[in-house]
């Protein structure tokens, strides 16, 4: 059990603080990092004035592009560009904030890189406190909702066997702003996508963990209340085709950070929350949005709770939690907590049915075990049959004649439909449509090849 917990990171929610911030800083050199969508865009504009009027020497560099593989070796890449900088701003989502500290972490020595790219077979890399020298300080400001990138110390990395989740307190940014100017072009699908990420993060830890803690189990409680609500907000201004306000962007923004600190997570088994694993694995291996895969599992994942599977979490909390989520829905929702999530995402529009060539979950099952199981504490007990069980329920598999000859593509087809009106969209991977060579475990069948892939909405101005 934890026996404390600070916030390191300084959090100015809005840019009025930013100003103020720099004036208590000695850096000099910054680096402006950010998405290639974001460069121009007016919060990266509004960042590199007020660096500029308060004396800053100030270099752009853009990471994340068609060409960056988000490895270890692209990343090295970055960090020779952010050496010569004492402070880096890195302006852009969840997957380039984590490139940010990476690439900090990178900047710290010659053996930094070693602990990222050191072979094993978990997808865990823990990192020690402080590397061989200093890194330039870091603040993220984020331009997507949910995953609370700014506040953690952890990062999501491209491994050529799917993403390794890299944690130390090293990667905490010093300071974060929050503004919804740096969201305001999000589409809606983006935001709504933000808020189930923000309920699932809250909910996996709170249900995982078997143990009752009054304070923080009503903190919890609280926060996933709010976010429900936040999401009943963002559906209503979709389906009235208004623009999300900007002060409900920013709550969503706030409980995301939230969600990620202090007493939510005080006291907790820290790899309670299953599904995360699992989903992490079923969006790499199919190219998947994250949420997509999230919205899938999400249902089968709460039915084994529900039913007494304490591997998967507590039955007892997770009524106790649906119940009060329940609440947050003017109309209601079903009283069942497995169904009742099917009916959230189907109202918030995500879609959640994933279609993939047969052998799909057998593959993805193994894989998430060889990452995270079979011995590791992150799937504790779980086996690959279990897991295979579990994504039959999220996953349609397509029967195929002579299926040992074919690989699955990599490629899976999502389907909603709501009020009479279906919507399909093919999720894919970089590659899509092509076919790969399949990669056989000495766990399980083949699995669909490639590395992770966390698909983020991209809009001309924001990630």
């Amino acid at each position: 059990m934890a026996l404390g917990w600070h916030c390191p990171t300084l959090t100015m929610y809005g840019l009025d603080g930013f100003g103020p911030w720099l004036r208590s800083r000695g850096e000099t050199s910054v680096t402006v990092l950010t998405d290639p969508a974001v460069t121009g865009a007016p919060i990266a504009e509004r960042i590199r004035g007020t660096l500029a009027r308060h004396g800053r020497t100030v270099h752009t560099v853009e990471a994340g592009g068609p060409d960056d593989t988000g490895g270890v070796e692209a990343l090295g890449e970055l960090a020779r560009q952010l050496a010569g900088s004492g402070l880096v701003v890195a302006v852009g989502g969840g997957a380039l904030l984590d490139r940010a500290k990476l690439a900090g972490w990178l900047c710290t020595g010659p053996q930094a890189a070693k602990r990222l790219a050191v072979p094993q077979r978990s997808g865990l890399v823990l990192l020690p406190p402080r590397g061989e020298g200093p890194r330039p300080a870091l603040v993220a400001v984020p331009t997507t909702l949910g995953t609370g990138s700014e506040l953690s110390s952890v990062a999501c990395l491209d491994h050529p066997r799917g993403k390794r989740l890299v944690m130390g307190t090293t990667l905490q940014p010093d300071a974060a702003v929050v503004d919804p100017l740096a969201t305001s072009t999000l589409p809606y699908a983006a935001v709504a996508e933000g808020a189930l990420e923000v309920l699932f993060r809250l909910a996996g830890l709170y249900v995982g963990d078997l143990a009752d803690l009054p304070t923080e189990d009503a903190l919890v409680e609280a926060l996933a209340v709010r976010t429900v609500q936040l999401g009943e907000e963002v559906r209503a201004a979709h389906e009235r085709s208004r623009a999300v306000d900007d002060t409900v962007r920013a709550e969503l923004a706030k409980v995301s950070g939230l969600a990620h600190a202090g007493w939510t997570v005080l006291g907790r088994e820290p790899y309670a929350n299953r599904g995360w694993y699992v989903a992490n694995e079923l969006s790499s291996a199919l190219g998947l949005r994250k949420m997509t895969a999230v919205a899938a599992l999400l249902p089968p994942l709460w039915r084994r709770v529900a039913d007494g599977d304490e591997r998967y979490g507590s039955a007892r909390r997770l009524g106790r939690l649906w119940q009060r989520l329940r609440t947050a829905v003017p109309e209601g929702l079903p009283a069942d907590a497995a169904d009742g999530i099917a009916h959230l995402a189907d109202r918030w529009h995500i879609g959640r049915t994933v279609t993939a060539p047969a052998g799909t979950a057998a593959g993805v099952a193994a894989r998430a075990v060889r990452a995270w199981g079979a011995g590791l504490p992150m799937l504790g007990r779980l086996t690959a049959d279990d897991l295979a069980g579990l994504l039959a329920g999220a996953v349609h598999e397509e029967r195929q004649e002579h299926q040992e000859h074919e690989e699955p593509a990599r490629t899976g087809t999502v389907h909603t439909a709501r009020a009479g009106a279906a919507r399909t969209e093919a999720a894919h991977g970089p590659a899509a449509h092509a076919q790969r060579r399949p990669q056989t475990s000495a766990a399980g069948p083949p699995v669909p090849g490639g590395g992770c892939q966390e698909k983020e909405l991209v809009t001309g101005r924001g990630r």
